[in-house]
């Protein structure tokens, strides 16, 4: 029952009482007062008739006597009124005997009415006797009885008078006894009333309070309880509490529900963010490996602790003639007296037999024959082995094997069935390089053997010019030379396109390594951000510090990848330098205000100092500049505690010459832009293999300061495609100083840099995306308008096959009030923008099943209707061309994968705002 249902009724009722009880006692009250009026009335009325009978027998006494003492027989008028008393005595004298039924009434009543008849007796019988005796005295004695006769009944009369009298000052007082009993039966009443509704009132508070506290209780416990175990209200009416209580409870379930939900998805994260990590440890080793034993032995050195295993085979294919087997060329923790697993047949247990069907196989029991793990205090047998065939093109190149102590968990089998899936791909690269290593060997021998044979055929020819036949015979082998050394050649040319079709494939490779990267990675960023700015305020402390970790960490992969791929950039010689001014005194300003600040955070003294003798300007890549300045000047703070970090920038004379630079001439002046710090500093015998890929001054696992050791290595190729270098003098302990040499170079001039010879075998690098972003931005972005308000209500159209990107995106969106519409390839697109033709903006995901981003943006460009229509492509596959790939086909502006959600929403406005203009 509802409250105001409660209050209503308990007033209802305690005024129904009251009202009840009033009628009551007030019906009750007049009763009284009407029996008291009866009884008071028939009181009057039996005084007066009392009184009547009391005057009537005086005036008929008189009378009498009148009549007898005068002898007034004649006189009619008397008679009559003496007749009259007496009737009247006699209809008096019955009616008191109905209305007084009292005991001594009666007798007196009846006292009276034998002296009434005696006294009309004897009053006849004389007036009889007067009437016949004419003139005869009535006689002394009869006068005096009826003197004493008269003399009674007055007497009786009063005493009846009396008794009516006194009957009446009786019921007065009965009637006041029971009017204040009455009265006390009222006040009675009424407090039991008061009592019954104050009680009434009392209990219906007392339930209310008493579920309110119920209530107040269970809310005030939320904070101590665990926010999966939530506690219930429990529910026993049906009042505005109970309401409460249903929605509280739907509140925690809900909330239940929401923890459990996002505990799902950190874990994901956690665990995508886990398997991405592990790929891109094994993908750094791919650099290293010079032939497929060295790939086996890092592979397995590599992979099988990361899988918490703890032993490893690796069986690569041969050919022998026409037999092929798989035979072992590497492992982990293998013994030496397991050598009768060296080599098995196609189709031989279960290695052979998984290269046969070419399908991973799993034990989950392995047997007691099985090989042991052994170590330096016994060996034991392993509990799980998984076996994975390596494919290229649906050929098997080779077999792992690795076995547990314990339970593969499903990421580990995931990551396993990932490497060997990709590490076709480099087991195929590596064979073919090799081949044509060894190719290029038997063509130097071949070419070799030509020369000398063709010296002794010299030789012979002067010898022998006499003999024809000879002649003809060394002619002969010169010819056959010939045509060996032609098919030689042809099989360098097939080698060298071989070679062309592997750089294909390692560049496909990286490029779809770069789109599965950075295409999950987009999600995470994404939704770490949307989730770190808690726009629900639902979120604890540590909480935001799990987020903050989460962004983060996506972070620090983006730019690992990042530096990967700038340093295959440099080493393929795809780099574009780009000439432009640069002024010295801005170059000084924007890095004091990006430095400034944390300088101040670290308490670190900071400063820039530009000599007299340096030029306003100069020409160079500014961004190249910068990116080499930064590195050197994050590393600085990041290895400074305490001390100052400085950059000098000053003009210098050329002492040495140096080769591989346009620095080689001794006495030259060049710009020197030194960056110097008091922090620990580099030990000497690190200072050579400090600018190598992938070293750091400190390289152990327990090194205080982390980073991928590329930054120095791509500062310092870099320098030297700008026609400079680098120096380092550091004391260990003291601190360090890292110059960069540039040329000072004068408008139009350029520089030739050389390609490295393994250009063709490097991977087709991929654009910064965040540099293309900020420049993509900066050219479009000319008018000031405020992001949400130009977005809102607006509807877009988001066509992508990943399903994490879009609830990403749809999130970002809706919290900027758009209409979001969604389609996971092209043609699902086009069908979508047909059905709402008010669409005002699409995001275009390029790489999609069925068809693809550009095939769909063509179409859409064909309508009409839609030429004008603002797209935006988006890929995670950002290739150096991408961009503008993506314009020719008809979209209006590109950004890669991950997507930073306020640079995406600058984009979008400005199109919009275009679109509007």
């Amino acid at each position: 029952m509802k409250f105001r249902t409660k209050l209503y009724t308990s007033i209802g009722l305690i005024i129904l009482l009251i009202s009840i009880s009033v009628i009551y006692l007030m019906n009750m009250l007049e009763q009284s007062m009407v029996n008291m009026h009866v009884v008071v009335n028939d009181l009057y009325a039996r005084i007066d008739i009392a009184d009547q009978i009391k005057n009537d027998t005086e005036q008929s006494n008189e009378m009498g006597l009148d009549i007898i003492e005068d002898q007034l027989f004649e006189d009619q008028t008397l008679l009559n009124n003496w007749e009259s008393a007496n009737l009247r005595i006699s209809k008096n004298i019955e009616l008191l005997k109905e209305m007084d039924k009292q005991e001594i009434s009666t007798e007196l009543i009846e006292k009276y009415r034998v002296l009434y008849n005696s006294y009309l007796d004897t009053v006849k019988q004389v007036i009889t006797m007067q009437k016949v005796n004419q003139g005869v005295e009535t006689p002394e004695e009869l006068v005096k009885d009826l003197k004493l006769n008269k003399e009674r009944m007055l007497q009786i009369s009063n005493l009846l008078v009396g008794l009516q009298e006194q009957e009446m000052k009786n019921e007065l007082l009965r009637s006041r006894e029971t009017y204040n009993k009455s009265v006390t039966i009222i006040y009675f009443y009424l407090a039991l009333t008061l009592v019954s509704g104050a009680a009434l009132i009392i209990v219906i508070i007392r339930s209310m309070t008493k579920n309110l506290r119920n209530l107040v209780t269970v809310m005030e416990s939320v904070n101590d309880s665990n926010v999966d175990n939530l506690p219930r209200i429990k529910v026993s009416t049906k009042d505005e509490i109970a309401s409460i209580a249903n929605a509280y409870n739907k509140m925690v379930t809900d909330l239940e529900r929401h923890s459990q939900h996002e505990r799902k998805l950190l874990a994901e994260a956690e665990a995508h963010s886990w398997h991405q990590s592990k790929i891109a440890e094994i993908v750094k080793i791919f650099p290293e490996v010079k032939d497929v034993r060295m790939l086996a032995d890092l592979l397995m050195s590599k992979l099988v602790p990361m899988v918490g295993a703890n032993l490893g085979m690796f069986y690569f294919k041969k050919h022998d003639g026409e037999k092929t087997y798989l035979k072992r060329i590497g492992g982990y923790a293998i013994s030496n007296d397991q050598k009768e697993f060296e080599v098995f047949q196609m189709g031989e247990g279960l290695i052979g037999q998984c290269a046969r069907e070419k399908q991973p196989i799993l034990l989950n029991k392995v047997p007691k024959e099985y090989i042991k793990i052994r170590s330096g205090i016994g060996e034991v047998l392993p509990r799980n082995s998984m076996i994975l065939p390596v494919l290229f093109e649906e050929e098997v190149l080779a077999v792992i094997e690795i076995a547990s102590l314990e339970t593969f968990e499903c990421s580990h089998v995931k990551l396993l069935e990932e490497v060997a899936a990709t590490l076709g791909i480099i087991i195929n690269s590596i064979s073919n390089h090799m081949k044509a290593e060894r190719l290029l060997q038997e063509s130097q021998s071949l070419t070799e053997e030509l020369q000398v044979q063709s010296e002794e055929l010299q030789l012979q020819q002067e010898e022998l010019r006499t003999t024809n036949e000879k002649l003809e015979e060394q002619y002969s082998a010169s010819e056959q030379k010939k045509k060996e050394l032609e098919i030689v050649k042809e099989a360098l040319e097939e080698k060298a396109m071989q070679l062309e079709v592997n750089s294909k494939y390692k560049s496909e490779f990286l490029a779809n390594m770069s789109h599965e990267l950075r295409t999950p990675l987009n999600s995470l960023l994404i939704l770490a951000q949307i989730l770190a700015e808690n726009g629900e305020g639902n979120l604890t402390e540590k909480q935001k510090e799990y987020l903050s970790t989460i962004y983060s960490s996506g972070n620090d992969l983006l730019l690992l990848i990042n530096d990967i791929l700038d340093l295959a950039k440099v080493e393929s010689g795809k780099l574009d330098i780009i000439y432009d001014r640069i002024e010295l005194s801005q170059l000084e300003e924007q890095l004091m205000r990006q430095f400034s600040p944390l300088a101040k955070q670290k308490a670190i003294n900071f400063y820039i100092r530009l000599e007299p003798d340096v030029p306003q300007y100069f020409y160079s890549d500014e961004h190249r500049l910068l990116q080499i300045v930064n590195n050197l000047l994050s590393n600085a703070f990041k290895f400074t505690e305490r001390g100052s970090v400085s950059l000098v920038i000053q003009s210098v004379l050329l002492e040495d010459s140096r080769q591989g630079s346009e620095l080689h001439k001794p006495g030259e002046r060049v710009l020197a832009f030194s960056v110097m710090d008091t922090g620990i500093g580099i030990p000497k015998e690190k200072h050579e293999s400090i600018f190598d890929a992938f070293n750091q001054a400190d390289g152990t696992t327990s090194r205080k300061y982390g980073g991928t050791g590329l930054g120095l290595s791509i500062s310092s190729k870099l320098a030297s495609m700008l026609g400079g270098f680098m120096d380092l003098s550091s004391v260990e302990g003291k601190g360090s100083c890292f110059t960069l040499y540039l040329p000072i170079r004068n408008k139009g001039t350029e520089i030739d840099v050389d390609v490295l010879p393994f250009v063709k075998e490097a991977a087709v690098t991929l654009e910064n995306n965040y540099n293309e972003l900020t420049q993509v931005t900066e050219e479009n972005t000319f008018h000031e308008v405020e992001e949400h308000f130009a977005l809102r209500n607006k509807k877009v159209l988001i066509i992508d096959d990943d399903i994490r990107n879009v609830y990403a995106l749809t999130i970002a969106l809706e919290k900027a009030e758009m209409e979001i519409i969604e389609a996971e390839n092209g043609y699902e697109g086009i069908e979508m923008l047909l059905a709402n033709p008010d669409t005002d903006i699409i995001l275009m995901d390029i790489m999609m099943p069925e068809m693809d981003g550009f095939e769909a943006i063509k179409r859409i460009r064909q309508m009409q209707e839609y030429k004008t229509l603002p797209i935006i492509a988006l890929t995670a596959k950002a290739m150096k061309k991408s961009r503008e790939e993506c314009l020719a086909a008809g979209a209006n502006d590109y950004i890669s994968k991950p997507l930073n959600i306020d640079q995406l929403f600058s984009l979008m406005n400005v199109w919009l705002y275009k679109k509007r203009g």
